[in-house]
């Protein structure tokens, strides 16, 4: 009987962690590794989500969440996590988004005025038809970004990395470019003249 019950285990004695042979551990009993290993595989597959319900604050974990049309005015979401976020149409005016983790975040037709975007990452985020006037982009990372038909009249691009960035048909009116000492001139529409 007891071989019989062991027979079937037994072939789990193939399984190895790292170099070594699960069954030749001899402070790993053979019941507790036979019932154990299906249940850690079984949580080790499982995804980890973003807090997407967290109320906003610093550092929040909003990867991949939506906040489309919310008003999240002053907000304080400095150095969160909000990578692949969508905030299409949403109201984050006089929000703080500085230190903050944004890349591939959507920002379309959003209210950012006079929102702090300083040292954020923003790679490939979307601000298009966004309202950034008056925001401070000091310091951040805007490669590859779009703000095709974004307001960006009296902007702070100071330092901020700009190769790559799609910049058609923006309104750069006022606004401080990377150099930190140029100020664009009136009607400066996709580039800074």
């Amino acid at each position: 009987m007891r071989a019989s019950r062991r027979g079937p285990l037994k072939s789990l004695c193939g399984l190895r962690l790292g170099r070594t042979n699960l069954c030749a551990m001899p402070w790993l009993p053979f019941r507790t590794f036979a019932v154990f290993l299906p249940l850690t595989l079984c949580f080790a597959s499982q995804p980890v989500f973003a807090a997407c319900s967290d109320a906003a604050g610093p550092n929040v974990d909003w990867q991949r969440c939506y906040f489309d049309a919310q008003d999240l005015r002053g907000a304080d979401l400095s150095g969160g996590n909000l990578r692949d976020a969508s905030f299409t149409r949403a109201d984050l005016s006089g929000a703080s988004l500085a230190h903050a983790h944004a890349f591939g975040a959507k920002f379309l037709s959003a209210r950012m005025a006079k929102t702090r975007f300083d040292d954020a990452k923003l790679e490939e985020a979307d601000f298009t038809k966004g309202d950034l006037s008056g925001a401070s982009l000091r310091g951040a990372d805007l490669r590859r970004a779009h703000f095709f038909r974004a307001n960006l009249r009296g902007a702070d691009l100071t330092g901020a990395r700009v190769v790559g960035a799609d910049l058609l048909n923006a309104d750069l009116s006022g606004a401080t470019w990377t150099d930190g000492a140029k100020i664009c001139a009136e009607g400066s529409n996709g580039r800074c003249d």
